[in-house]
C-alpha cells in the first residue's frame, strides 16, 4: 500500500481530450461537406468542443502542479497534455479559417485529407485509453498506425495542392484553399508528434 496515493485521474484526462478530438475531426469533415448555416453551426460546435479541450487541460496542469506522485513523468504528462490539446487547436483553426474565407465548395482532396484526420485522432484515441494498461506493444502498434496516416496524409496533400495550382483560375480561391490544406497538414503533423510522445511513454513504462 502506497503511503502517498498516486493521481490516476491524469489517465480519464488524456482520454477525455482524445475523445473531443475525435469529435472536432468528425465535425470538421462533415463541414466541408456542407455550407451555409450548415457550415457555420459545426465551425461553432468545433470551437466548442476546442474549449472544452482548454478546460481539460487547464486541470491536467493543475493536477500537475498539485500531485506528488504522478503515475507518468511530470514532462511526459504535460507534454502528452499539451500536444493532446495542440490537435484541437489546429482544427479549429482550420474551421476558423472556413468562417473568415468562405472558400465555396471543397475539391475532393480536401474530403481525403479531412477523412485521414478522423482516422487519426482515432488511432490516438485508441492509444491513449489503454496507455495505463500495460500494453505497450498495442500502445505503439496505434502509433504506427498514426505515423502511417500522417505519410497517406502527405501524399493527399502533396497530390491535391499540385491540381489545386493546375486547375484553379482565381488567384483569391487558389490562396484560401491553400492556408485550408496547409493547416490540414500541420493537424496531421500535431497527430504524429501525439504518436511520437505515446510512443515514448510506452517505452519508458513497459
Amino acid at each position: 500500500m502506497r503511503l502517498l496515493p498516486r493521481d490516476e485521474r491524469f489517465f480519464d484526462l488524456f482520454t477525455s481530450v482524445a475523445t473531443l478530438n475525435v469529435s472536432a475531426a468528425e465535425h470538421l469533415h462533415e463541414l466541408f461537406k456542407s455550407e451555409g448555416d450548415r457550415r457555420a453551426f459545426l465551425a461553432e460546435s468545433v470551437k466548442r468542443l476546442e474549449h472544452e479541450a482548454d478546460a481539460v487541460t487547464h486541470e491536467v496542469i493543475t493536477r500537475l502542479d498539485r500531485s506528488f506522485i504522478t503515475p507518468l513523468d511530470r514532462e511526459d504528462i504535460h507534454m502528452l497534455a499539451s500536444r493532446l490539446d495542440d490537435i484541437i487547436d489546429r482544427i479549429d483553426g482550420t474551421a476558423r479559417r472556413t468562417q473568415i474565407f468562405r472558400p465555396g465548395v471543397a475539391p475532393q482532396g480536401i474530403h481525403l485529407i479531412t477523412d485521414v484526420i478522423v482516422r487519426s485522432t482515432k488511432q490516438i484515441l485508441e492509444a491513449v485509453r489503454i496507455l495505463d494498461g500495460g500494453k505497450a506493444p498495442v500502445v505503439i502498434a496505434a502509433c504506427v498506425q498514426v505515423k502511417k496516416l500522417e505519410e497517406e496524409g502527405d501524399f493527399v496533400y502533396h497530390e491535391w495542392l499540385g491540381r489545386l495550382f493546375d486547375e484553379e483560375r482565381d488567384p483569391v480561391t487558389l490562396i484560401k484553399w491553400k492556408e485550408i490544406y496547409d493547416t490540414l497538414e500541420k493537424t496531421l503533423d500535431q497527430a504524429e508528434d501525439v504518436a511520437n510522445v505515446l510512443e515514448s511513454i510506452a517505452i519508458k513504462h513497459s
